[in-house]
């Protein structure tokens, strides 16, 4: 058994907000209360006064490079690194090599995830070989064990397949996440069309490549009723999209929206100071763009915050800024910065936080997790905010972060999943 004690416990389900105990005995909660009073003898007791105690992280956009490209990262590395950031489970984005549009190629994922330190699913793809002209058949791919479908890394132009993917996801009642770039406003991708283009002397990502794609799929959700994720939002026209779609969705709410902490942290500055360790898809862009992203989640507007970790390799990232691959880590750092830029800067509250790191991603997929309850699966994060930390390791085969070298006022102070302790610092 497992007894946190004098922890801010922090539940968005039931909408707990206090400070006691938490007790956990082999894979679940066993009670929470201001005082749990126990024979702690046989007890492995964790003071975590200064602390604030949440349901895992549940992280809805990741790359764990597996298979295929292994050399940047794999499930175990992956794993691993969503561990030390307070992530228990995990949803992988489906652009490996294969990618994942055989059924042989999501058992190999699955069989790989089953002995890790975290929960770990995987997407299946929508396009057969991510080409953008045939589907997959959804059913057979459900009854097999993907949670949900994306091309993601590459852009649905086909307005036709489009709408015949929202059909087949209506049909079966699963989720389809999407990458939204349209390549015609693309010179550079990677880097924003403004004072990071003009720094770099190259064409750059246009904002129209985000909100011209966006402006289609919204229209195409609120006709078939699909249940879409919209991804890595980054320009503020987007979220002006979003917000009036949610307000025109007929019954249950179909449209979502996720931001990560680099769009939420960092400026197009950042791609100027970094270069390609700040080059990512879609790219940072500007401080107005910055705000509306952190204004859409008060306002909810925002459903998500995810990583879209993506590692690569120092000799890719080591490339000109053209030639280099767009992409950073994030699921070690994800929580660090939220609670930098969210909770201290801008007052957002613990409950709006884990409710759209934890329990709105594990609903959208229907996984069992992002709640801390009695007889719930014991899957924890506690977040030390007393004691700041320099981001100097990683548990990923890359390094590729703007943010390594950095302090962080708080830290990652222990994670469990399902009742064992897979990181402690």
């Amino acid at each position: 058994m497992i007894l946190l004690k004098n922890g801010r416990i922090i539940d968005p389900d039931s909408k707990l907000d206090m400070t006691g105990d938490l007790l956990i005995d082999k894979d679940r909660i066993v009670d929470i209360a201001e005082k749990i009073d126990i024979d702690e003898s046989n007890v492995q007791v964790i003071d975590c006064s200064g602390c604030v105690i949440g349901p895992g992280l549940v992280d809805i956009h990741v790359h764990f490079r597996d298979p295929g490209f292994t050399y940047k990262e794999d499930i175990e590395s992956g794993a691993r690194c969503a561990a030390a950031g307070g992530v228990t489970s995990v949803i992988l984005m489906a652009n490996t090599k294969p990618c994942v549009d055989s059924i042989e190629t999501l058992e190999y994922i699955k069989e790989k995830a089953k002995d890790q330190p975290v929960h770990i699913y995987t997407c299946a793809n929508i396009t057969k070989g991510m080409q953008g002209k045939e589907l997959l058949d959804f059913d057979e791919f459900l009854k097999n064990g993907a949670v949900g479908f994306t091309d993601d890394g590459i852009p649905l132009l086909d307005e036709k397949i489009v709408k015949q993917a929202m059909q087949e996801a209506a049909k079966y009642d699963t989720v389809l996440s999407f990458h939204e770039e349209d390549p015609e406003y693309i010179e550079n991708n990677g880097v924003n069309h403004g004072k990071a283009s003009e720094h770099f002397r190259i064409g750059g990502s246009d904002r129209k490549a985000e909100i011209k794609m966006v402006e289609r799929d919204l229209k195409l959700a609120l006709e078939t009723g699909a249940r879409i994720n919209i991804q890595h939002i980054s320009a503020k026209e987007t979220l002006d999209l979003i917000r009036e779609a949610k307000k025109n969705c007929k019954g249950s709410q179909n449209i979502f929206a996720e931001a990560t902490p680099h769009h939420i942290a960092l400026t197009e500055e950042a791609t100027i100071e970094y270069g390609t360790a700040a080059k990512m898809n879609p790219p940072l862009r500007t401080e107005a763009d910055r705000q509306a992203i952190i204004e859409a989640i008060k306002d909810d507007t925002i459903d998500f915050i995810a990583t879209d970790h993506a590692p690569h390799s120092a000799e890719e990232k080591n490339r000109e800024i053209t030639a280099a691959p767009s992409g950073i880590l994030g699921l070690e750092t994800s929580l660090p910065v939220i609670y930098d830029v969210l909770v201290r800067e801008n007052q957002i509250s613990w409950l709006k936080v884990f409710c759209k790191m934890s329990t709105n991603p594990a609903r959208l997929y229907g996984i069992n997790a992002g709640k801390l309850a009695k007889n719930a699966i014991a899957d924890v994060v506690v977040f030390d905010e007393k004691n700041a930390k320099v981001y100097t390791e990683t548990m990923s085969k890359s390094k590729n972060s703007p943010f390594l070298g950095k302090k962080f006022n708080g830290r990652i102070a222990l994670t469990i999943c399902s009742g064992k302790i897979v990181y402690s610092d």
